[in-house]
């Protein structure tokens, strides 16, 4: 989402800079943008198709990899069913227009089921919770971060991420501003953040114990009668009922399980209750938890119940210029469940957890092959060893990718796109995510050659030679091919709120302003924000509110002994597990640490830099120790995304700075019920010299 200057000789990039004429990022670059130029040079990076023959990769042509890899998925499909070939989407999907706008084509000629992606190790409860209170599941809301007077961050480190589900560049100019203007900004987290180091207020949490937190804040808000939903009664009657379902989790009771007093919450409700406008913003830590879903829920209502939704310095509802949302799926929820353990799938996938069991257990509907699209899901999803092992037992892998990393080194076949760079831009999602609405195109900045393809070409001709294979008619796809994603993004710019503007914007108009046009701070948008048949928030008290059933038995009914609770971290530089192959981006090589607390390592004999021993149900790790009175005592954190160890991978920087996977402790047998997302946070482990 950041603009940005690209200066070019030829086919060389000289140099990449924040674009400080763009009016949303105004200059400002975030680390992935500023090492394309690095990405496009990789010499690891895979630029021709390849096939493995004896375990050696050989080059091969377009045409043979798309024959080759539509005959092996038609023939399991044949030999077994159609669910036998599964399918996991990445991370860099969301930011890629073609792969978004075409890639269901290819997903649909597939006629599997078994789909899975990084949706579920991350933001799954974030599109439940709007699913079911606005009607769709990405009309999620965001702080209006320019005009709020007291901002609230759960789990949330946006300086390292530059605000997930929450688009905001210059973050810490941003956060500082609040401040300056004599506002508060107040992060809850089990770790000292970068982003905590500037706010006005941190509270350590105990890992996992948010849920008790977001009740008590609620109890709390009726208890000091400050509830005040204003406007929002008129779409929300029930919203009041709240009350019932949080009236025994008074602060007094939670202060112990949550490690924050009593006084401190309750006068962190009055603070936030008594500013002119306020926002409660929970992201990944909160999220990857076993409530993450009734963590996101209890947000929402807090947001509500204080009068802070749709309204100016709240959580907003960004006015995308292309707004795909209508003519998108709402997020279906429920419809099928996992073959092995009966898990819920949410817009027609299930949970990644789930992945491996469907892959080793036999049985009808067991898979056989998958597609992998621009993901890492063995060093990025629960039990990485267990995964490991599974996809090692694969008749078939085809992997749409340019790096042969942990999980594309199991492939038989490689179709590798092209990079950022060499493909049109569009922020179809995160133009959504927006605290401020504003809108560019990027066209690719170099021609494409004939002996490169973009995802969305490469997922449109597995698409059409499946259908043909399969003896059907697929004449429909060259009318896809005559629109291409650009003619898609035209269509939605041209009849979407700002076509008929200002700017009567247009694919035209934007590439008569090449820097991006300004719309405007976001604006109250209730109720044709709404996608529920009646345009009211539903609030589905009999969906989350049984939820408390199981928070009451986890926390006051069970043995609470844990030695120790582990939680991942992020660094701004090491995001996703392919930037650790930049050197632009891994420069120091002590970024994969154990971080403790002082009194842990003294009680442990454990001293900084020492090799330790981390074990969980599912597997142990060594790691060098770092201690640092920025962790709670009790807490163990060790970074997402390393444990470049593997043979058959080929990126050279990242293997000389393995570190190790965090996710070889992480357990796939443990999940937010509600969601069946990941539980990445709290997970008890044990700690030994």
């Amino acid at each position: 989402m950041c603009g940005i200057q690209v200066t070019t000789e030829g086919d060389q990039i000289l140099s990449i800079a924040g674009d400080k004429q763009n009016p949303f990022s105004q200059g400002h670059v975030c680390p992935k943008a500023a090492t394309l130029k690095e990405l496009y040079d990789d010499q690891d990076r895979i630029r021709q198709p390849m096939k493995k023959v004896a375990g050696q990769w050989q080059p091969i042509s377009w045409q043979e990899a798309l024959d080759l890899t539509v005959e092996n998925l038609h023939r399991i499909q044949q030999q077994y069913e159609n669910n036998a070939v599964g399918m996991y989407l990445g991370n860099p999907n969301a930011h890629n227009a073609g792969a978004i706008l075409f890639g269901p084509y290819f997903y649909k000629a597939l006629r599997s089921f078994n789909r899975f992606s990084a949706t579920s190790v991350d933001q799954l409860p974030h599109h439940i919770v709007s699913r079911k209170l606005f009607g769709h599941q990405n009309q999620i809301p965001v702080t209006d971060i320019d005009h709020t007077d007291y901002f609230i961050i759960i789990g949330g480190n946006p300086l390292a991420s530059n605000g997930s589900i929450m688009t905001v560049p210059y973050v810490k100019k941003r956060l500082q501003t609040i401040q300056k203007r004599g506002g508060k900004v107040v992060v809850i987290d089990p770790k000292k953040s970068e982003t905590a180091d500037i706010c006005s207020e941190h509270h350590f949490i105990k890992p996992g114990s948010d849920v008790l937190l977001l009740l008590a804040m609620l109890n709390s808000l009726f208890s000091q009668k400050l509830a005040n939903p204003d406007r929002l009664l008129e779409f929300a009657p029930m919203l009041l009922d709240v009350e019932q379902y949080v009236e025994e989790f008074t602060p007094d009771l939670v202060a112990k399980h949550v490690g924050m007093t009593a006084e401190q919450i309750h006068q962190l409700v009055k603070e936030f209750s008594a500013a002119k406008s306020a926002s409660c913003y929970g992201r990944m830590g909160a999220s990857v938890q076993r409530f993450g879903t009734l963590n996101q829920y209890l947000i929402m209502l807090f947001n509500m119940l204080t009068g802070n939704l749709d309204r100016r310095g709240g959580m907003m509802f960004t006015q995308p210029a292309a707004d795909y949302l209508p003519h998108s799926g709402r997020g279906s929820i429920g419809k099928g469940h996992s073959r092995v353990r009966k898990l819920p799938a949410f817009a027609g996938e299930y949970p990644v957890s789930a992945l491996a069991e469907e892959i080793l257990t036999p049985g009808e509907g067991q898979i056989k092959a998958m597609v992998i699209g621009a993901g890492n899901p063995i060093l990025t999803t629960p039990n990485g060893q267990q995964l490991d092992k599974a996809f090692g037992g694969l008749e078939f892998v085809v992997a749409v990718d340019f790096y042969l990393n942990e999980t594309t080194r199991h492939a038989d076949v490689i179709l590798p796109p092209v990079t950022a760079l060499e493909r049109d831009h569009f922020d179809i999602v995160f133009h959504k995510f927006a605290v401020r609405n504003s809108v560019k195109f990027s066209p690719a900045v170099f021609p494409m050659s004939e002996d490169k393809r973009t995802d969305w070409q490469i997922y449109l001709s597995l698409a059409q030679k499946l259908e043909k294979l399969r003896g059907n008619d697929s004449q429909m796809y060259q009318t896809l091919w005559d629109k291409t994603p650009v003619g898609v993004i035209d269509d939605l710019l041209t009849s979407g709120r700002y076509a008929n503007g200002e700017y009567n914007l247009s694919i035209n108009t934007l590439l008569e302003h090449p820097h991006g046009i300004d719309l405007g701070s976001l604006q109250p948008d209730l109720p044709e924000a709404l996608f529920t048949s009646g345009k009211t928030i539903e609030l589905h008290f009999d969906y989350f509110m049984p939820d408390i059933k199981r928070v009451k038995q986890h926390f006051f009914e069970q043995p609470q002994d844990d030695e120790f609770l582990l939680i991942g971290r992020r660094h701004i530089k090491t995001n996703n597990s392919w930037s650790h192959n930049s050197r632009r981006m891994v420069k120091d090589t002590r970024l994969c640490t154990a971080q403790i607390h002082p009194d842990d390592a003294s009680r442990l004999a454990i001293s900084s830099g020492q090799k330790v021993k981390i074990q969980s149900r599912v597997g142990r790790i060594e790691i060098e120790a770092q201690i640092t009175d920025k962790i709670m005592p009790g807490v163990v954190s060790v970074p997402h995304g390393w444990g470049h160890d593997k043979d058959g991978t080929q990126w050279q920087h990242a293997e000389q700075n393995a570190g190790v996977s965090v996710n070889d402790l992480t357990d796939e047998m443990v999940l937010d019920e509600l969601s069946g997302n990941a539980v990445l946070n709290g997970v008890p482990v044990s700690i030994s010299v």
